[in-house]
């Protein structure tokens, strides 16, 4: 899989499409960033396993940091050395998924307990 190099984008052109496009996701330090916090090692694992499977299904790999309760994921282009629409298309696509609740939206599938014990994501509000 060979391509062209892709076009970085200004940090201004950044700033502005994650306000827009990505409001839980932050420029900082060449990356741009989104921490997810779960309710226990075990979702924290999911949602590594969840974003590696995307980015793995992309061909564009994040960079992760996670704890206990939480997962950071960073995204900037290695091969460009910069913030490409690499980066934002594979960050729409784990907010996506990572960010699905589908006790909200009806039907089949009732989404996670409010117990507790089953407990996974801290949904943004």
């Amino acid at each position: 899989m060979t391509q062209a190099r892709e076009g970085v984008l200004d940090d201004a052109t950044v700033e502005r499409r994650l306000k827009e496009e990505l409001p839980h996701w932050r420029l900082e330090d060449g990356w741009i960033r989104r921490t997810y916090k779960t309710a226990s090692w075990k979702s924290t694992l999911m949602v590594i396993n969840t974003v590696g499977h995307l980015a793995e299904a992309a061909w564009h790999h994040p960079d992760l940091t996670a704890s206990y309760a939480w997962v950071e994921v960073r995204l900037m282009n290695h091969a460009a050395k910069g913030i490409t629409e690499k980066d934002f298309s594979l960050a729409k696509k784990i907010e996506e998924v990572v960010g699905w609740q589908p006790g909200t939206e009806g039907g089949a599938l009732e989404g996670t307990p409010s117990d507790p014990r089953f407990a996974y994501i801290k949904y943004d509000k």
